[in-house]
């Protein structure tokens, strides 16, 4: 018996790669290209790909969390059917050649896109946080914080301290922040001093050994959210952050983008939240969505899109398909993390092939590696099909964001790359104003002025060892 345990482990070890291929294959969710990939890695690395797969290949995220996520979707939706009509006779005209994108951002979660918003544009951690604090210090009736990352500095102090004033006021003061991306704030006294002084705080999507059997655990809730009463709301790339980012300071300052938004689509966001309290903690909020606020007479158009593991989560990359086909003039995109798939690298390079000006942004400093490596992989077929690359030179520049054409304008907490399209759950927001997208331009060449421009002759003359391992990489693109 000995002497054929070797042959039955092989045979074992052979069936479980041939099995589990055959799942690869029959995947609905997911790219050629990520089914690929995970082909060659278990058939290439059978001692690493089998555990690999079995841990990140699917898209779990657990049976009890959809039934809480179709529970909470269905009271809201009764809760909320008499907005949804109203928000539809009030709907503004969006141009007809961006028609196609909120048809789109609306077949996710049914938000359509609402007109009458003051927004303002934050390029400035402290900017950002203290209007934030200012919006808390003014609070009446609840603060809803959701981050992906909260950390114990003094930005997230600040804000804290405001939280923490607002709950001694009355104020219903509920913050959600990820497990994995905010351990260090968990685990802290700042969260106790919080909890003590009358804040809730709760942790999205818990990582432990348990979960794991019943729920992929690199799932993480990557949103960017704060609602402030009801009527004022914020989305963007940042964190609750100083721009030092101590966890990773020796890429700073983080450099990020965020919008403060006054009008009815806030309700829209308080929506994201409710849904994501609700998931994590079985209290319904649904009665806070009553209040609609306000619109601005001629105030820009815009609409919120909640995407994830628990809805059809390829809607961003689809509303940025969309956008790049419908740029004429100009398309201009910024993203911390740039691993693309084909359609989305294809569709870049067919826009700047027709004349479209095409402009990425990325940080010449990366805190991937893996992520710039993989990057850098597609610079010369950018380059090649006349796309110019930029390297912001002064910090990690984290600002996801998109203008085309100086008329729509795209702020989102999603990057370039699978995770944001496939795993995580994120929000954007899509402006469909000229001012806001002449503004974020704005911003945006104030990035690419603190930039290196990849120059096509020199890029062509790396060494083969860069070439073959940023080429590398980018072959595994889609599992990184």
């Amino acid at each position: 018996m000995a002497t054929l345990l070797p042959l039955i482990l092989v045979v074992l070890d052979f069936g479980v790669r041939i099995g589990l291929a055959g799942v690869i294959l029959l995947r609905s969710r997911g790219t050629p290209a990520a089914r690929l990939a995970w082909l060659v890695v278990l058939l290439a690395l059978p001692g690493l790909g089998i555990p690999a797969y079995l841990l990140f290949g699917e898209v779990r995220l657990g049976r009890r969390r959809i039934e809480r996520h179709r529970e909470i979707m269905r009271r809201i939706n009764v809760h909320g059917a008499d907005y949804a009509f109203r928000a539809r006779l009030a709907a503004p005209e969006i141009p007809a050649d961006f028609r196609q994108i909120a048809f789109l951002a609306e077949s996710v979660g049914g938000n359509v896109p609402l007109g009458g918003h003051t927004l303002r544009l934050f390029g400035d951690t402290n900017l950002f946080i203290q209007s934030l604090v200012e919006d808390i210090d003014h609070a009446t009736r609840h603060c809803h914080l959701l981050f992906y990352i909260f950390l114990t500095d003094h930005s997230s102090s600040r804000v804290a301290e405001a939280l923490l004033a607002a709950a001694t006021r009355g104020v219903d003061c509920r913050l959600l922040v990820d497990a994995v991306g905010s351990k260090d704030f968990l685990r802290s006294g700042l969260r106790g001093r919080l909890e003590a002084g009358g804040v809730q705080v709760v942790d999205a999507l818990p990582a432990n050994l348990l979960r794991m059997a019943f729920a992929r655990l690199d799932l993480r809730n990557h949103r960017k959210i704060a609602v402030i009463d009801g009527t004022v709301g914020y989305s963007g790339s940042q964190n609750i952050a100083d721009a030092a980012f101590a966890i990773k300071r020796k890429y700073a300052p983080w450099v990020d983008a965020m919008v403060r938004i006054e009008g009815p689509a806030v309700r829209d966001l308080q929506v994201i939240f409710v849904q994501d309290w609700y998931l994590d903690t079985n209290e319904s909020l649904e009665a806070v969505l009553a209040e609609i606020p306000p619109a601005t007479p001629d105030g820009a158009a815009i609409q919120v899109i909640g995407t994830g593991p628990d809805v059809y989560n390829e809607a961003m990359l689809h509303m940025m398909l969309t956008a790049f086909h419908t740029a004429r003039e100009e398309l201009i995109l910024t993203t911390p993390y740039f691993v693309p798939d084909e359609a989305t690298a294809s569709a870049l390079y067919t826009t700047a092939r027709r004349g479209v000006n095409v402009s990425l942004v990325v940080p010449a400093r990366n805190d991937s590696p893996l992520v710039a490596a993989a990057s850098r992989g597609y610079y010369e077929k950018l380059l090649d099909s006349g796309i110019r690359i930029y390297e912001y030179r002064r910090g990690l520049l984290h600002a996801k964001t998109i203008t085309v054409d100086r008329r729509l304008a795209m702020v989102t907490t999603a990057n370039l790359d699978r995770r944001s399209f496939e795993l995580n759950f994120e929000v954007s927001l899509v402006v469909f104003d000229t001012d806001f997208a002449s503004e974020l331009r704005f911003l945006q060449r104030s990035y690419i002025d603190d930039s290196t421009r990849v120059d096509e002759q020199r890029w062509r003359r790396r060494g083969w060892p860069r070439k073959l391992v940023q080429n590398t990489l980018g072959i595994l693109g889609p599992l990184l």
